[in-house]
């Protein structure tokens, strides 16, 4: 029995995808059938049974698009389409994307091949794909009015070209883009390389930075907004409800990072350091990488960074804008830090008895509240761990390095466990003196004058 996470091939997992019998009765027709994928899950692909080697990506939440084989090109087929996305468990939005889910699939060919692909639009105005840092012929690169006509309703335009390089590409709408990317039309083109020796890793993730901007109790993103998004996503996923990385101690594991968002990230890895390994203008040769443990992410842009995965543990991955590690964010809320609230808290209860004082000591108090909630929506904080709650939602996940993963193996192997004397504990004896100093004044350390 396959699981959810299992073979996403030329054919099918159940319902999500069409069926393998459908795709051959298509291997001589003129347009490939097109793959629908409803879930929200992490599906992943297996290696290649034919052709060139190399390593399938995984899109957390996300899939691969599938292709089929036309005298030596590789034709796939993307639908643009309003669509459901599940953001998190409990909260759906209204989107347009591509065959059935925002982030659309992901498109994964080699360098060197010739690729054709047909985008059907099913939306109710024009649209175009650009393909975003692809090297190709101007009038296939998807700038609607300039590169050719927008695409009407109801209609298949083709794109063809061939795959000059290898990396880390975007695609996404040159045509009404603020509305058509604000409503979700984004995915990840990536080209490996020819050679399966260079620049080889046994795991590699893709996540795409995007943001929405959905008030409590809808379902459709404001498309007007420019800085005020309340929703910070990972393939249109919000934490707790993003994949965590899975890896085996010892794999060589490359990240991919792309942002179709309003603003910079700076996305941020504990446990590790690492090595920025690619850019969107391609590969950095060895001798120019530069060691990192935060990654600035400019909005149009990629990042790609490497690790070897030597430290056991459960290791927090997000973005240090603090306030995108939070979910259904309000910009009106007051500061209560430091105010008492008791006496106004007696007023409020007597005609709202259920009424919950808080802030008074910080936000901490809403990852352990279980509110009611208004309909469609999530919690500011939220998310478990062994610990207690995480206290975070939006762009957060965590790498989960394990020993004895099988290589095809991304299931969530739970929490980890700490060996005994690495972890924190409290400490309930003597404490050393401390100093306190109360004014901004520079102090000069003294110089040691011995080694004890």
């Amino acid at each position: 029995m396959l699981n959810r996470r299992q073979l996403l091939g030329a054919g099918a997992t159940g319902a999500a995808l069409v069926s393998s019998q459908a795709w051959g009765k298509t291997l001589n027709m003129g347009l490939p059938e097109a793959a629908v994928m409803n879930s929200a899950a992490t599906i992943i692909t297996p290696r290649p049974g034919s052709g060139r080697d190399y390593t399938p990506v995984v899109t957390l939440n996300g899939w691969t698009l599938p292709h089929r084989m036309n005298n030596g090109v590789k034709e796939f087929h993307l639908v643009a389409e309003p669509v459901e996305r599940e953001l998190a468990d409990g909260m759906i939005a209204h989107l347009w994307g591509y065959n059935g889910q925002s982030t659309g699939p992901t498109i994964e060919a080699v360098e060197g091949d010739r690729v054709r692909i047909y985008v059907t639009n099913r939306l109710p105005e024009h649209t175009t794909v650009h393909w975003h840092g692809l090297i190709l012929p101007s009038g296939m690169d998807g700038v609607g009015g300039l590169s050719h006509p927008g695409i009407p309703p109801g209609k298949t335009y083709v794109y063809e070209f061939d795959l000059t390089k290898s990396g880390t590409f975007m695609y996404h709408p040159h045509a009404d883009e603020m509305v058509q990317m604000a409503m979700g039309m984004m995915g990840f083109f990536i080209v490996h390389p020819k050679d399966p020796a260079f620049m080889p890793v046994d795991r590699d993730f893709l996540i795409m930075l995007n943001a929405f901007d959905i008030d409590p109790g809808t379902y459709v993103p404001r498309i007007m907004t420019m800085t005020d998004f309340n929703l910070w996503t990972w393939n249109s996923r919000i934490f707790p409800d993003i994949d965590p990385l899975v890896v085996n101690r010892g794999d060589r594991v490359r990240v991919r990072v792309g942002n179709l968002t309003m603003t910079n990230h700076p996305i941020h890895m504990h446990g590790y350091d690492f090595k920025v390994t690619c850019t969107d203008g391609g590969w950095v040769p060895e001798s120019a990488q530069w060691p990192e443990v935060t990654i600035d992410i400019p909005v149009g842009a990629m990042r790609a960074y490497e690790f070897v995965a030597d430290h056991l543990g459960d290791w927090a991955i997000h973005c240090h804008k603090s306030h995108h590690t939070m979910n259904a964010m309000g910009h009106d809320v007051p500061t209560f830090i430091g105010v008492n609230k008791s006496q106004l808290t007696k007023k409020i209860r007597t005609f709202q008895p259920e009424y919950m004082p808080m802030g008074m000591a910080g936000m901490a108090d809403m990852g352990r509240m279980e509110m009611e909630l208004p309909e469609n929506t999530v919690p500011m904080m939220t998310g478990w761990g062994r610990h207690g709650p995480i206290e975070m939602g939006g762009m957060f996940s965590v790498v989960k390095v394990r020993e004895g993963i099988d290589p095809d193996d991304y299931e969530d192997p739970g929490w980890y466990e700490n060996p005994p004397g690495e972890q924190a504990w409290e400490w309930t004896g003597e404490l050393p003196e401390f100093t306190r100093v109360n004014d901004a004044k520079t102090r000069l350390t003294e110089k040691a004058t011995s080694r004890g």
